[in-house]
């Protein structure tokens, strides 16, 4: 008897509307129709503001092998290191890739293929790069984790993400998100 007296009082109010008794009605004047006010006005369902995602980035985080001549721009700013074999790893390159078409500053090398050369990329070998994040700027200066992300960021107009690591009080917290997630 309890459960239909639940079920009854589900069906005559939407659980996401506010109390039907807290709707309420007022008359200003016969000749005016009659106007109702509802206190969960601002109370929109959906998304109020549209996410765009990065295109093929969220359905197929592994994109085709190119070689990276093919998308690297002539005057790269920086050298992003990256594991092509890694599905977390791609759909930060595919984004970073995508924000790099406007502004041509990065230079993506992918260390799982068969064309790296740890001598073209200050000697960096496999084992080393698999271990955590490196850039490398133009001037050759190698650049890892957190870091890393805050110049390669910064190169594709998303500085502000990482503005905040700059600072002594937070850079020691992010020692977390050097860490590698186990495989």
């Amino acid at each position: 008897m309890a459960l239909r007296a639940a079920t009854s009082c589900i069906r005559r109010s939407s659980l996401l509307s506010g109390p039907r008794s807290l709707n309420l009605r007022f008359r200003q004047s016969p000749s005016l129709p009659l106007q109702s006010f509802t206190p969960y006005t601002h109370y929109r369902s959906g998304f109020s503001h549209p996410i765009r995602a990065v295109h093929e980035a969220t359905s197929d985080p592994i994109t085709p092998k190119k070689t990276d001549e093919e998308l690297s721009p002539p005057n790269w700013k920086i050298k992003m290191l990256y594991d092509g074999d890694c599905p977390l790893c791609m759909r930060e390159v595919n984004m970073l890739r995508e924000r790099n078409k406007d502004f041509g500053s990065i230079k993506f090398v992918d260390i799982s293929s068969e064309e790296y050369s740890p001598e073209e990329n200050q000697g960096l070998g496999y084992e080393t790069v698999m271990g955590r994040i490196h850039a490398i700027l133009s001037d050759g200066t190698v650049v890892t984790d957190v870091e890393a992300f805050r110049r390669l960021y910064e190169q594709v107009g998303l500085g502000w993400v990482y503005a905040i690591t700059k600072y002594e009080p937070v850079s020691p917290l992010t020692f977390y998100s050097t860490q590698k997630m186990p495989t």
